[in-house]
């Protein structure tokens, strides 16, 4: 898909005003229309897509996108995990700080260093003192978030469904 320069532009100027890849930002207002099960369904799609991206950014030794797709990975998790069990839409990173919180009491507490670690890779996408350690690392605790999350929102769904 190609999209007018002022088109692409507009996108990444709403998605920066709040804390979002363009990627994401999209995402967002697609899941709008969306029943919340099916929208959980899809930000997990989505989270596990750039977990896949993030080790193959960091094979390559781009620790800047690698970490920027691990916290894509964590916030989308973290969004479809508010989404699939009361419908709520997160819409800011404030949002994601509290409601991370909800996820830890259900989950466990490796919730909240699963994230802190994830948010240490967005701060280093603009900073890039990260090492490919502190990336991996990172990269492994959201993937089991992301795994977790998916396995009690895509079960719930399933249940729903049927």
């Amino acid at each position: 898909m190609v999209l007018a320069e002022s088109i692409a532009r507009r996108i990444r100027v709403e998605a920066e005003k709040r804390g979002a890849s363009p990627e994401e930002y999209i995402l967002d207002l697609l899941v709008r229309e969306m029943d919340p099960g099916e929208g959980a369904v899809e930000y997990l799609e989505a989270a596990r897509s750039l977990v896949r991206q993030a080790w193959r950014e960091l094979e390559k030794g781009d620790l800047r996108q690698a970490g920027e797709k691990v916290w894509g990975a964590c916030a989308l998790a973290i969004k479809a995990h508010a989404l699939a069990r009361g419908g709520r839409r997160i819409e800011s990173h404030r949002d994601l700080w509290l409601y991370k919180d909800e996820v830890a009491r259900e989950l466990g507490e490796w919730v909240r260093t699963a994230f802190l670690k994830a948010d240490s890779m967005h701060r280093n996408f603009y900073e890039g003192l990260a090492t490919k350690e502190d990336v991996e690392d990172s990269l492994r605790e959201v993937e089991k978030l992301v795994s977790a999350i998916s396995e009690r929102v895509e079960g719930q769904h399933r249940e729903t469904a049927t």
